[in-house]
């Protein structure tokens, strides 16, 4: 919910508070993931729906010195935890309709919600919807020149890898199993991996011609990726 007092001065921040019945509440604790003489208003944390273990938060940032315009911006939680603030430019900009330039017209409604397999959506007023590929809040990208990318330490349950990527006809992605230690499973090397070109929510991986990773499941692993012209949106170990 709103509140006021920041490090910063009196400005527009979040505080959190819970109940297990809706009539006793925790004692409200400040959040406050501002930055300096920024104002927050109408937090919108929710679950994301294809991941409910993270939040998203879609905030609306006011200017009292503008007019009072207001943009949308984009933070991550997980649980108890702070906001994450990696993106601190705004996900929703005014734009070219000058009567989004006023005060209260951009505020989301709700959350977002999956309009269909590709496409999920939420809404700023009953008439206004903004709409993004599935998972398509941000995404890893490379161009012409191939980009790597090395995961965290992680134990996984599931049975395959699914990609929700895109690459260019001429770009593709290559995923790499390596040990704690950062050395590529035999098997499961760079060079094992079928290179993944085309555009799907549910990409398979697939090394040597097969997508099964029983064996590995619950071990602790690391991901290497090369991605070449292509955006990584998410990934999930899946049954």
């Amino acid at each position: 919910f709103r509140s006021w007092k920041t490090p910063h001065g009196k400005l527009r921040t979040i505080s959190r508070t819970t109940s297990e019945d809706y009539q006793h509440w925790s004692a409200p604790v400040a959040l406050e993931p501002n930055f300096p003489g920024e104002h927050l208003y109408t937090s919108l944390t929710h679950p994301y729906f294809r991941a409910p273990h993270i939040y998203i938060a879609m905030p609306t940032r006011f200017h009292p010195d503008r007019g009072e315009s207001t943009d949308i911006m984009f933070m991550t939680a997980r649980g108890s935890s702070r906001y994450d603030r990696t993106f601190r430019e705004p996900l929703i900009r005014p734009g070219l309709d000058p009567a989004r330039w006023g005060n209260r017209s951009n505020y989301a409604a709700l959350n977002v919600v999956p309009m269909s397999d590709t496409q999920m959506s939420f809404y700023t007023t009953p008439f206004r919807r903004w709409s993004f590929r599935t998972d398509g809040f941000a995404a890893l990208h490379a161009g012409a020149d191939a980009g790597e990318w090395v995961s965290h330490r992680l134990r996984f349950k599931g049975q395959r890898l699914s990609l929700n990527c895109g690459t260019s006809a001429g770009g593709s992605i290559q995923v790499e199993l390596q040990d704690a230690d950062g050395q590529p499973i035999p098997g499961f090397a760079l060079t094992d991996c079928q290179r993944i070109v085309g555009d799907a929510i549910d990409m398979p991986v697939t090394w040597r011609g097969s997508a099964d990773l029983p064996s590995l499941a619950g071990k602790v692993v690391k991901l290497r990726m090369v991605l070449l012209e292509a955006d990584l949106f998410a990934l999930q170990f899946v049954a």
